[in-house]
């Protein structure tokens, strides 16, 4: 048996020690919507019904992380461009682009203010 019907939206949360710094990276800097501001709880929308969520980890669910096991990855039409862009900002660990032939992407990664690693990636062949 199957739930009852699909989901509307989907989040994953990310917890964070500095939610105001976070905020403004996810908004200023990436330049994504707020869809939902539960105070301590802010969720921007990534694209269509997929959403990252905000959490000021001294209310969520869970608590902050040293270390960080969640990769938020952005797939674009332009990485190059979107590479371009990256590197102008000076954003945290920033790579190199590369390509993984295996899973047909181009990628780059850097960092949010709190150490989640962003992954920004096209893909290099049709169905990857």
């Amino acid at each position: 048996m199957t739930p009852p019907s699909a989901p509307s939206l989907a989040i994953t949360f990310l917890y964070y020690r500095d939610l105001a710094a976070a905020e403004a990276f996810y908004r200023d800097t990436l330049g994504l919507s707020l869809a939902i501001d539960q105070g301590w709880a802010k969720i921007f929308r990534l694209a269509g019904g997929a959403h990252v969520g905000l959490v000021d980890e001294t209310h969520g669910m869970n608590s902050w992380q040293v270390n960080k096991c969640v990769q938020l990855c952005l797939r674009v039409e332009d990485v190059d461009a979107w590479f371009h862009w990256a590197d102008t900002q000076k954003l945290a660990n920033l790579s190199q682009m590369f390509q993984n032939d295996e899973i047909g992407i181009r990628a780059f990664i850097f960092n949010d203010p709190e150490g989640y690693q962003i992954e920004v990636q096209s893909p290099t062949r049709e169905g990857a």
